[in-house]
């Protein structure tokens, strides 16, 4: 990795904070370029659909915050580079590659257990101040109790119960910030399409059923693919699905 992807984004470091994601907005008019926001503890961590985030010291949360130029479905598909970078990231400190795979939308899954998890907000996109929070967190040390999840959700795994590996956020911070300079710079160059295979070549349960939850309606089907937007292609009895958002059940 070259220097220069080593310094494509600044970092802020802080002891305590509600939330990186809500301290990245509350920052963004201040910050001249690509920040990271590195807490050592979130007083209020959220996940996808505003659910609580556990965040006790020693695990990874932080926010990267971005002003992006382009429509807001393009700025959106910066969820795959996340989760392409963080994959990166934990195979690169523990050297178990084949142990990490993605789910879509937004999680990494280790060991097929969940590691860790995506939150995309923004402000402003298609505007003159767009601003774009890619929050993320990772169960470094510890994980919350299985049996918090909902029935059918992957339980959550953290690095150091199912590698052995002691991995502090800050030693964190320098494998995912370059890993993800490499695929911001990637989709700027190339677009989707190599985010896309990059993606697939890692995807967890490819191939496989599964059941995806839409409000109060539930899918199930093979799972085929991803489409060039980035929607879930999902095989059923009365045909092939198109979908755009949705919670993946296994």
């Amino acid at each position: 990795m070259s220097a220069e992807s080593h310094q494509w984004a600044g970092r802020l470091a802080l002891s305590e904070i509600d939330s990186t994601n809500a301290e990245g907005f509350r920052r963004a008019a201040t910050l001249d370029g690509p920040t990271w926001i590195v807490a050592g503890f979130q007083t209020a961590g959220r996940g996808r659909r505003s659910r609580p985030w556990e965040s006790p010291r020693g695990n990874f949360h932080a926010t990267l915050v971005l002003k992006p130029q382009e429509p807001p479905e393009a700025v959106a598909l910066r969820s795959f580079a996340a989760a392409l970078a963080l994959r990166d990231a934990c195979a690169r400190l523990t050297g178990l590659s084949d142990s990490f795979t993605l789910k879509w939308p937004n999680d990494v899954l280790l060991n097929g257990g969940k590691l860790a998890g995506i939150l995309l907000e923004s402000a402003g996109l298609g505007t003159a101040n767009p601003v774009l929070c890619i929050g993320i967190g990772v169960n470094l040390i510890a994980a919350p109790d299985a049996s918090l999840v909902e029935p059918g959700a992957v339980p959550p795994v953290s690095l150091l119960h199912e590698t052995g590996h002691r991995i502090t956020p800050e030693a964190f911070l320098d494998a995912l910030a370059p890993a993800y300079a490499a695929w911001e710079a990637i989709f700027q160059t190339e677009g989707f399409a190599p985010l896309r295979a990059g993606w697939l070549a890692h995807a967890a349960r490819k191939g496989e059923i599964i059941r995806a939850r839409t409000g109060t309606e539930t899918r199930e089907g093979i799972f085929e693919s991803i489409d060039a937007t980035g929607n879930l292609i999902l095989r059923t009895v009365t045909g092939t699905l198109a979908i755009p958002a949705a919670e993946v059940f296994f």
